[in-house]
């Protein structure tokens, strides 16, 4: 594993250090990546998580704006936070037919597989493939072998993720995969924000590029429908604090307790990667620009944190004390034919890029 040393050409840095032991033994390490604005992102190689994102705010003011625990024994414990998710990202209901062969997952008692079932992708430590650094980014790139079976998906997936820091303020993730099988596929970083750092977030201020949302049944697996924000408490298509609707008695908020649902993302054309979100800390002006080359982005106020998981500052974290946006496809997608395609096949490689521009306003 070659780590590029902290003192080439520009300012930025990308070191490799320890972040202790799993409980069955294996080493993990953290990847903290810098530019020449003083901005700083941890990574680990434990599920890809995301520990760290410190992003100015007035005053140039730097705050880590990344929901973690504090250690890999909080994590291991209480399940890891803004992490790799996958071999499919969000729900699938009754397992699904690919070519005529129908593949059970794992689920609930209701038949739902969350995030793809166990091991996920999320606790799994992954290959560090390489580091690096060009005159304007610093990286690391992290590699996962997924087998044929696992999760009870088909096919032997070869995934890579690199994690990009560039001196434009941007943090960048950047998921490339192959099979050896038809499979299907939606992978997304589940990244919790808090703008402000810590607290609620019901004050910051969120836009999101969407006119529609995918409705859920009581299972929160998606409809098939298309139902619009308009009039609605999904209506983000003006900036508004994420409180103001929080509370709201509409069945889709009842059902996913706030929210957390699917918003069908405005495309210019299939792939392009465009603005999705923008989350704003008013106190702080510090601004986050989410943009994608997937179709949708899971809105989720983080309903189910109860306490129990502790962050870095020592905090315990409760509900609504972050704002996960999980760029993906479709929850349910190879059972809804109306969804946009989740299939991977031999031979074709599957890409997707989720950027984060971090500016002040």
């Amino acid at each position: 594993m070659a780590v590029l040393s902290a003192s080439a050409a520009w300012a930025g840095t990308v070191e490799t250090g320890s972040f202790g032991t799993t409980r069955d033994g294996a080493a993990v390490h953290v990847f903290t990546l810098t530019n020449s604005h003083g901005m700083r992102a941890q990574v680990l190689d434990y599920g890809g998580v995301i520990c760290d994102v410190e992003a100015p705010g007035r005053g140039g003011r730097m705050t880590n704006v990344i929901l973690c625990q504090k250690d890999l024994a909080g994590i291991e414990a209480t399940g890891p936070m803004s992490a790799l998710t996958g071999r499919y990202a969000n729900r699938i209901g009754h397992g699904f037919t690919l070519d005529g062969k129908h593949y059970d997952l794992q689920a609930n008692p209701a038949g739902v597989t969350l995030h793809g079932g166990r091991p996920g992708y999320s606790t799994r430590v992954l290959e560090t493939k390489a580091t690096f650094k060009t005159a304007t980014t610093a990286g690391v790139t992290l590699k996962l072998v997924s087998p044929d079976g696992d999760q009870g998906f088909p096919g032997a997936l070869t995934l890579e993720v690199t994690y990009t820091l560039t001196d434009n303020n941007d943090f960048r993730i950047d998921y490339r995969a192959t099979t050896d099988k038809p499979t299907v596929l939606n992978l997304t970083n589940h990244t919790y924000y808090n703008m402000a750092g810590s607290g609620s977030v019901e004050n910051q201020v969120m836009t999101v590029m969407a006119d529609q949302v995918t409705p859920t049944d009581a299972f929160q697996v998606p409809t098939g429908e298309f139902t619009p924000v308009a009039g609605t408490a999904f209506d983000f298509r003006t900036p508004k604090p994420i409180g103001r609707d929080l509370r709201s008695s509409e069945p889709q908020m009842l059902i996913g307790r706030g929210y957390d649902h699917n918003y069908v993302l405005k495309k210019s054309r299939p792939g392009a990667l465009e603005l999705a979100a923008t989350l704003t800390d008013p106190a702080s002006g510090r601004t986050l620009e989410l943009s994608t080359t997937e179709p949708g982005v899971q809105v989720y106020s983080a309903n189910n944190l109860n306490g129990a998981a502790v962050n870095a500052l020592g905090l315990t974290m409760r509900a609504t004390d972050a704002l996960a946006l999980e760029t993906q496809h479709f929850p349910d997608s190879p059972n809804k034919a109306s969804f946009p395609s989740t299939v991977l096949r031999p031979g074709e490689t599957f890409t997707s890029t989720t950027l984060m521009h971090f500016t002040v306003k």
